[in-house]
């Protein structure tokens, strides 16, 4: 009778630990009530800026349709390039995060206040917002590598780019009246991060970079949310060097 042999060992990945942890679930938004919590403060942080930029005589609806616009606009436009169903129309959850953020902040504006003058609330509201612009990033990127056929080069090269870029900043472009004038003084944080992020992701997941790495899409995702928050809390704290002053 012929002997059983050895089952192959099992592949050891050396690089793990970056995803099998709590800290990691919790980044990679695996679990749905921290995705709707860190939603709610996407929404609620992306109404803040709203609310300070529109006119205080401006209508109701004005400034509901300008904070949909701008918590969506990415997931608006780039669904389109790709001819699939926008966010707002395929994902019951963002609609009602945003309604809550608007409630919140025209009914209870001091909510926002608190998160001004509380560096904490504020840390942890930058949080939320990253995450959910990381994964929206990385989701609209490999949707679009996913989509698009590639031509001079073995995967498509600038088009998934261009996709992730708009994904983690079209909002700031809506509505269109608004044309280029978010970039008249250059690119604003989320905009660069979105570019730089994207581009690594995809180069990363689609070139050698990537053989031989055991759970290659969460690793790239948790290394872009950590991009995403280091930038953003950065930008929020204006944590800039100091101008050398020239004699």
């Amino acid at each position: 009778m012929a002997k059983k042999q050895p089952e192959a060992a099992a592949a050891v990945d050396p690089t793990g630990w970056m995803v099998d942890n709590d800290v990691a679930n919790f980044l990679l938004l695996h679990q749905k009530e921290v995705l709707y919590m860190c939603m709610l403060g996407y929404t609620f942080l992306h109404g803040s800026k709203v609310f300070k930029a529109v006119p205080k005589t401006a209508s109701v609806s004005y400034k509901l349709i300008s904070m949909i616009l701008a918590c969506t606009g990415g997931g608006i436009l780039v669904p389109i390039f790709l001819n699939k169903v926008p966010v707002p129309l395929a994902n019951d959850a963002y609609p009602i995060a945003i309604l809550t953020s608007f409630a919140c902040h025209y009914y209870f504006p001091v909510v926002a206040e608190v998160m001004n003058l509380s560096p904490v609330v504020k840390s942890l509201v930058v949080v939320f917002y990253e995450l959910v612009r990381a994964k929206v990033v990385l989701t609209f990127t490999l949707a679009a590598s996913a989509a698009i056929a590639p031509t001079t080069f073995s995967f498509p090269l600038f088009g998934p780019i261009i996709c992730g870029t708009v994904a983690g900043c079209g909002g700031a472009f809506l509505p269109m009246n608004k044309g280029l004038d978010p970039i008249t003084n250059g690119l604003q944080p989320p905009m660069s991060s979105a570019f730089v992020g994207a581009t690594l992701v995809h180069l990363f997941l689609n070139t050698s970079l990537s053989d031989g790495v055991i759970n290659a899409k969460e690793k790239a995702h948790l290394h872009l949310a950590l991009l995403f928050i280091t930038v953003g809390l950065v930008s929020a704290f204006n944590m800039k060097a100091a101008k050398v002053k020239k004699e």
